[in-house]
């Protein structure tokens, strides 16, 4: 990589332009998040026409007033922390080497497609596209009709449990003291948004485990029909003994992830 590219990256991601403009991203994914919390809560409540995933949260401020420009400015904040992820894998980590530079960077990828995938819908929508999509259905199918599809299937379904693991397990162990500047992490209010971080991960886990192992017995089943994504993993909860108070509680956590992601935009750590 040429010397004035990674200076240039450099100071792409020391700049204060940038540093405003993720605070926005936060914001904005903080949103859909609250969005998809109380999506789930009208579900354990008895209302089954909305979709509990960030595409029904996005058709959801669609339809509140100036939805249009909402979801523009939740589109401009995701793409956002595109960028700024790219750049970290590009030109951050500066002090790492070995596996851990590259676990590093492969995480800031991955988070980049995440915001990627949810700007993108938030675009579709202002655009008119319908509210279904292909969806976790659709590339499970299409993945399936590959060779040895059902063993991509299967691996899959896998990474997603264990991204779900690996979310759990940071919200127990509560190192979430560097997302946040000295000052947001310290004192009464410190502690808060650092509990609401830690349900927040937990909870955003969970949901993330149980849509892996949909995944993951579509595999075994050979029926791509049997996966789905947060919304059937949602309905499958809801459906379970203690099921209302279950999906409560994972709304709860979610609604925290995105009181979390305020608290980022307000003491942002870079």
């Amino acid at each position: 990589m040429p010397q004035s590219a990674q200076q240039l990256g450099r100071e792409l991601r020391h700049s204060d332009t940038l540093d405003h403009a993720v605070r926005l991203g936060f914001v904005a994914h903080g949103l859909v998040h609250l969005v998809v919390a109380w999506l789930a809560v009208q579900l354990a409540l008895g209302n089954h026409s909305g979709k509990v995933s960030s595409k029904g949260a996005l058709h959801e401020l669609a339809r509140q007033p100036l939805g249009t420009a909402v979801l523009l400015v939740v589109a401009v904040g995701l793409f956002v922390l595109v960028l700024w992820r790219l750049l970290e894998a590009w030109a951050g980590h500066r002090d790492e080497d070995g596996a851990e530079l590259w676990r590093h960077r492969a995480t800031d990828v991955l988070k980049a497609v995440v915001y990627a995938a949810i700007g993108i819908s938030a675009v579709k929508v202002v655009l008119g596209a319908a509210a279904g999509g292909s969806g976790t259905q659709g590339w499970t199918a299409r993945l399936m009709d590959l060779p040895a599809g059902q063993v991509l299937v299967g691996i899959a379904g896998v990474c997603i449990v264990g991204y779900g693991a690996a979310n759990v397990g940071r919200g127990l162990r509560g190192d979430l003291a560097d997302k946040l500047s000295a000052e947001g992490s310290s004192g009464d209010v410190g502690r808060l948004y650092l509990l609401w971080g830690r349900c927040g991960y937990a909870a955003k886990g969970i949901a993330a485990g149980l849509v892996g192992v949909l995944v993951c017995y579509a595999a075994i089943t050979h029926e791509p029909r049997k996966s789905g994504g947060l919304d059937t993993a949602m309905r499958h909860v809801l459906h379970q003994p203690f099921g209302v108070p279950l999906l409560d509680a994972i709304a709860a956590g979610i609604a925290c992830y995105g009181l979390f992601c305020f608290a980022r935009a307000r003491h942002l750590s870079r």
